[in-house]
C-alpha cells in the first residue's frame, strides 16, 4: 500500500465506464397494421376477463346452490320424525272408529282420544304435514297406491272407491302414499 492510502484511505474506487448500447431507432408502424403485442395483450386481457367473468358467475350459481340445499333441509328435516308419527295417527283414528259404545267409559275414552288426535291434526297442520284422502278422486299414481281394482259399479273407472290408509305431504313431499281400491273400467 502506498502512503497516501494509509493517510487518506483507499482512493475513489474506479466508476464503471458507461455501456453503449446500439439501439435502432423506433419505428413507427405503418398506418394500417396496428401492433401484434398490443393486439396479444388485448387478447390475453379479454380470455382474462371471460375467465373472471365465469368464475363470478360460478360462484355465484354455487352459492344460490347452497342457500337451496339449506332451505331444503330446514323445510324436510322433520321427515323421518314425521313417518315415525304417521302410524300413532292412524292408531287413534282407528281406536276413535272402533269405540262405537254408549257405555260413559267408552264415551269418555272416546272423548279423549278425540281431543288426542284434534292436537295431532293441529301439530300436522303447524310444521306441513297435510292428509291425503282420495276417497272419490281421480287416482294419482305420485300420491296414492293401489293395493286393488274393483267393478266400477256407479263409480267412474279410475276413480278412488275405498281408502284403506291414508296417504301424508310433507311441505308437498310424499311422506306415504295413500293405500286405495281404484274402480275398474
Amino acid at each position: 500500500m502506498s502512503e497516501e492510502e494509509l493517510t487518506n484511505g483507499p482512493g475513489p474506487e474506479p466508476q464503471p465506464e458507461p455501456l453503449e448500447v446500439e439501439s435502432a431507432p423506433l419505428e413507427a408502424a405503418p398506418a394500417g397494421e396496428p401492433d401484434k403485442a398490443l393486439l396479444e395483450a388485448q387478447q390475453q386481457a379479454s380470455e382474462n376477463w371471460d375467465r373472471f367473468v365465469r368464475a363470478q358467475a360460478e360462484m355465484e350459481n354455487l352459492r344460490r346452490r347452497l342457500e337451496k340445499d339449506i332451505q331444503n333441509a330446514h323445510k324436510y328435516a322433520l321427515e323421518k320424525f314425521a313417518k315415525e308419527l304417521l302410524p300413532v295417527m292412524d292408531s287413534l283414528e282407528l281406536g276413535i272408529a272402533a269405540s262405537t259404545g254408549d257405555a260413559p267409559d267408552v264415551a269418555k275414552l272416546r272423548e279423549g282420544a278425540e281431543l288426542t288426535l284434534k292436537q295431532f291434526k293441529s301439530v300436522f297442520e303447524k310444521f306441513g304435514i297435510a292428509v291425503v284422502d282420495p276417497l272419490g278422486e281421480k287416482f294419482n299414481p305420485e300420491q296414492h297406491q293401489a293395493m286393488a281394482m274393483e267393478p266400477a259399479g256407479e263409480a267412474e273407472p279410475n276413480t278412488v272407491v275405498k281408502v284403506f290408509q291414508k296417504g301424508y305431504l310433507l311441505n308437498d313431499r310424499l311422506l306415504r302414499p295413500a293405500l286405495v281400491v281404484v274402480a275398474q273400467a
